[in-house]
């Protein structure tokens, strides 16, 4: 039996020939395929040795990603999007701004979780995932228990969980979800640290497109705790 699938549709609006001549050139350079028998090392898969490693899982348009891997050069980003839209854009901008550091896996994120190796990664982004509203959809939501466990494994310690989210119940999901699990701390202090995005957090399509429509985002960061620290039975500050 197939797991439930996590994504709508895989193509939107026809690629202008342009996008599509684009996109057939660059992403067999882009993209990776996954070893059959063995843990991807995701720092291979860059042409310089990155100093870290960072994820984002359905990058939607690629603005988010495009504009961290600008202002992190030496960071390795791997950009996860099935959507054939969304990784044309990206593609784009990766042409455009001549990013070196940006590799793309156009299928399901459970596939590269799955391959990941543990404490690989130093950084994962999830913003704006679909929230399947209706009842009998919320099975293919990507934030669940066994999506945190496995991050939790592929998070190196101290690393860093960041969520965003426009959907109030889903935002009430992710916050029992995430402050439940035993290897994350949430980063909040006072409600600005959530309502507000960081400085360091660039806006995405989804987050206009919401603000747009008078929805509130909310911009979630957790910390992965040291497995030293829970070994230990320490209590972790909260």
């Amino acid at each position: 039996m197939h797991p439930p699938r996590l994504y709508g549709r895989r193509r939107g609006r026809k690629l202008r020939r342009g996008q599509r001549d684009l996109a057939a050139a660059l992403l067999p350079q882009l993209s990776f395929v996954l070893p059959e028998s063995a843990a991807l090392d995701p720092t291979g898969l860059f042409a310089f040795r990155p100093a870290a490693v960072w994820l984002e899982i359905g990058f939607g348009g690629g603005e988010h990603l495009a504009a961290q891997a600008a202002a992190h050069p030496g960071i390795g980003f791997i950009g996860c999007e099935v959507f054939d839209n969304g990784v044309a854009r990206l593609v784009a901008a990766v042409a455009r701004q001549g990013l070196g550091n940006v590799r793309i896996f156009a299928d399901d994120a459970r596939l590269l979780l799955a391959a990941l190796p543990a404490q690989s990664v130093e950084r994962v982004f999830i913003l704006f995932p679909d929230p399947w509203p209706k009842m009998r959809h919320r099975k293919r939501r990507l934030v669940t228990a066994a999506t945190l466990d496995r991050l939790a494994e592929i998070l190196a310690d101290g690393g860093e969980l960041r969520l965003a989210t426009d959907d109030p119940d889903y935002l009430a999901a992710m916050l029992a979800l995430t402050t439940a699990h035993p290897a994350f701390a949430w980063q909040a202090r006072r409600p600005a640290d959530w309502q507000e995005r960081p400085p360091d957090w660039p806006p995405t399509r989804y987050e206009e497109k919401a603000r747009a429509a008078g929805r509130a985002p909310a911009f979630l960061r957790f910390t992965r705790i040291s497995r030293n620290l829970l070994a230990s039975g320490a209590a972790f500050p909260i």
